[in-house]
């Protein structure tokens, strides 16, 4: 059995990544702690484990890192202003930490466990507008994946880091349908992941089978370091269906803000 991987490794990764290694791991089912899954051998595009590290030196000078973040972002939808909200107000994230992942904005916003914001972020997401996996995308070659089926799923996902194809970890936000959260990487030229990433609109950000890709600088220096210990909870806001439809709970905003201003108001 090939190791899983995780919807997005570029194709000219496939042919030596095969020969070299043989190795393996939502909503959420979460890999069990120090195992791994049964996988798929890579092949197109949307690696998402490490960034490469330039070349220290060329030519005699100094080669700088690429940023990974544009300056302007794009303002959030209405939707992923429902379910911020919502989540604050219910506590739905409990003692985890959590990250909004805004479809139509393209940006992941994070928020520590007790709901302070702590920045966001451009994402990458998958070419296929949907708000589902398609019934055993996980387990088929990357190669035989249709660009419909190149979703990102909608919903709610308790998620963990785990192993991935090359032994990489990365955050699995649905495990079971291969779709993990990682640093962008930019191995797969004609795909110009970075450039997306670094442009000022969402419009081309749809490049992915379906994993979500985010700048290495906030994903080293504030996502894993927040997620690593104890996971995290992940929303992902859909394209097409209904809100109230992929988190029917968000219905109860009205009552729950109402109840916390009254519990508010009582303890003063």
């Amino acid at each position: 059995m090939f190791a899983r991987s995780f919807r997005g490794a570029p194709a000219a990764l496939t042919t030596a990544a095969l020969m070299l290694l043989l190795a393996a791991p939502g909503s959420a089912a979460t890999p069990p702690a120090g195992k791994t899954k049964p996988a798929v051998a890579p092949s197109s595009a949307t690696a998402k484990a490490a960034v490469r590290k330039p070349k220290a030196k060329q030519r005699g000078k100094r080669v700088a890192s690429t940023p990974v973040a544009p300056i302007d972002a794009a303002p959030r939808s209405e939707t992923a202003e429902r379910i911020i909200a919502w989540v604050a107000a219910a506590r739905d994230n409990g003692k985890l930490p959590y990250a909004v992942i805004d479809k139509p904005a393209a940006t992941l916003y994070l928020f520590a466990a007790n709901g302070d914001f702590l920045g966001q972020a451009p994402v990458l997401l998958g070419i296929g507008v949907g708000d589902d996996s398609s019934p055993g995308v996980g387990a088929k070659n990357l190669d035989d994946i249709g660009p419909a089926e190149r979703t990102t799923p909608a919903g709610r996902f308790v998620s963990k880091f785990g192993r991935a194809f090359g032994k990489q970890r990365v955050l699995w936000v649905d495990y079971s349908n291969a779709v993990a959260l990682h640093a962008v990487t930019s191995l797969h030229k004609n795909e110009h992941r970075v450039e997306r990433l670094l442009s000022p609109t969402p419009d081309d950000n749809r490049i992915s089978f379906g994993c979500i890709n985010v700048g290495a600088r906030f994903y080293n220096g504030k996502l894993r370091p927040l997620f690593e210990k104890k996971g995290g909870v992940v929303y992902i806001t859909p394209d097409v269906k209904p809100l109230d439809e992929v988190f029917p709970r968000v219905r109860l905003l009205p009552y729950l803000a109402a109840n916390n201003a009254a519990s508010t108001g009582a303890a003063h």
